[in-house]
């Protein structure tokens, strides 16, 4: 079998993070729910660095970044975070979507909209969710189109929040922050972005996050963690203060997914399938014009598992998702068995 569905890293966790991590095992005490002064300063480092984001003083009385556990427990978690659950509003999802935007929703108590263009008003909304580059069709938004989400987000008074987990994994395009100054402006009001060392460093079993954006907005979800014991564990924030400080293994994860993807997507449009999107991010978004669960049928054939796309909505029916997060022997299997 290859196994092209859940998308979990398989290569090693890059030694700078385990060294990092073994050397900070000594932690008899409490981690900080806000975050050690060099893992704020480092993931502050990282965002102006890599994302061109200049955060307010991540180590001053309003923090403007702290860590997570993941980036999935914060996004499942973050309308109840904010005080938003028992308010009987909506909140807004991407058409095709990651699904835990929805059970965070849920989880709180309250509905959800799919819409990819911005509501005609903002009656009944409390928050917005952006994906960009996208889960799991690699759709990576404009900076028009998140220009016009933040003057939306801001006119209304309603958080916009992006979840800009694979923002180093930009393909055929660079994806922009929500945060960079060419869409926020001078301040990040009513903004946040959420950030993973997940994929970019294989390290999805260390369980770390960013949140970063508006010191308002983090400040409130900051009190309510600390009080929930949702700590990042001390040597994990040491690792992940280690990974931030490091590009050169982001960099080298980075060519590996290329070489993957350019493999695959020969022999995925080979196999006569045609590929949408996935201009960025760690997948392919495939159709062959049939419902999906066809192709499903088709690729199970071939000993090919991929995720059906309407998990992550009605409008992601006709499409699967193939995960390029498999070892070279696999993606070579794959591509054999594709083009056979």
């Amino acid at each position: 079998m290859v196994d092209l569905s859940i998308g979990t890293p398989v290569d090693d966790t890059p030694g700078v993070l385990r060294a990092a991590l073994a050397e900070a095992a000594d932690a008899p005490g409490y981690p900080t729910a806000l975050g050690t002064a060099a893992l704020r300063t480092a993931a502050a480092g990282w965002l102006r660095r890599r994302l061109g984001v200049q955060v307010a003083d991540p180590v001053g009385a309003d923090p403007s970044v702290i860590p997570t556990v993941g980036s999935k427990e914060l996004v499942a978690l973050l309308p109840t975070l904010l005080g938003l659950q028992g308010s009987a509003t909506t909140v807004v999802v991407p058409e095709v979507a990651y699904p835990t935007y929805e059970v965070g929703a849920v989880l709180a108590g309250l509905a959800v909209r799919r819409a990819d263009t911005l509501p005609a008003d903002a009656a009944g909304i409390s928050l917005v969710w952006l994906n960009s580059p996208g889960n799991p069709h690699g759709r990576v938004l404009t900076d028009d189109e998140l220009r016009a989400w933040v003057a939306w987000g801001r006119a209304h008074d309603v958080p916009v929040v992006a979840d800009e987990c694979y923002i180093t994994l930009g393909w055929d395009v660079a994806p922009r922050s929500i945060l960079h100054p060419a869409v926020a402006g001078e301040d990040h009001t009513g903004l946040l972005a959420v950030h993973s060392l997940s994929k970019q460093s294989t390290a999805a079993g260390y369980r770390g996050g960013l949140l970063s954006g508006d010191p308002a907005l983090v400040r409130r979800v900051w009190e309510v963690r600390r009080h929930l014991g949702l700590l990042v564990p001390g040597p994990v924030q040491a690792a992940m203060a280690a990974a931030f400080d490091d590009d050169a293994h982001v960099d080298a994860q980075r060519e590996r997914y290329r070489g993957r993807r350019e493999r695959l997507a020969a022999a995925v449009r080979a196999a006569g399938m045609r590929i949408d999107h996935s201009e960025a991010g760690l997948y392919l978004w495939a159709t062959r014009d049939e419902d999906c669960w066809g192709t499903i049928d088709r690729l199970a054939a071939l000993g090919i598992v991929v995720a059906p796309g309407s998990f992550y909505g009605p409008a992601g029916a006709r499409h699967v998702r193939l995960a390029l997060t498999a070892t070279d022997e696999r993606i070579v299997a794959a591509v054999e068995r594709l083009t056979a």
